[in-house]
């Protein structure tokens, strides 16, 4: 099974810029679907981002279209979230998570059976 290693978290302002990185052991990037959840402190686990495993297709959450960017390095094995002009609200646990599912499903977090542990992002001033 897949492993999963996140890093890249930390405090930063509002309308700052961060990358989180998803380091990935034990299987290909080209095998699975890739995807981003958050979770803050008292709110369920919710859908960032994803990146398809054909064709690199992106999907995003309402909340984040538009300033964040998820992408994958097949050379490097890793997978990113590039976060740009963060607001308070993005404030989470950021979860890296692989799965196959199928394209109606991408969001549900259900669908993912590997996970990272989590690397935590506080914006704040």
């Amino acid at each position: 099974q897949v492993q999963l290693e996140e890093s890249g978290g930390g405090l930063v302002q509002p309308g700052e810029s961060l990358r989180l990185s998803c380091s990935v052991s034990g299987g290909s990037l080209s095998s699975y679907d890739w995807a981003w959840f958050r979770q803050g402190p008292e709110t369920e686990r919710e859908f960032v981002a994803a990146i398809r495993r054909s064709g690199g297709y992106t999907y995003y959450a309402d909340a984040v279209k538009g300033r964040f960017t998820v992408s994958r390095d097949g050379a490097k094995n890793m997978v990113y979230l590039q976060m740009n002009n963060v607001m308070a609200t993005d404030t989470a646990v950021y979860f890296c998570a692989a799965g196959r599912p199928v394209l109606s499903a991408i969001r549900n977090k259900n669908m993912y059976y590997s996970w990272g542990q989590g690397t935590q992002v506080t914006v704040s001033s």
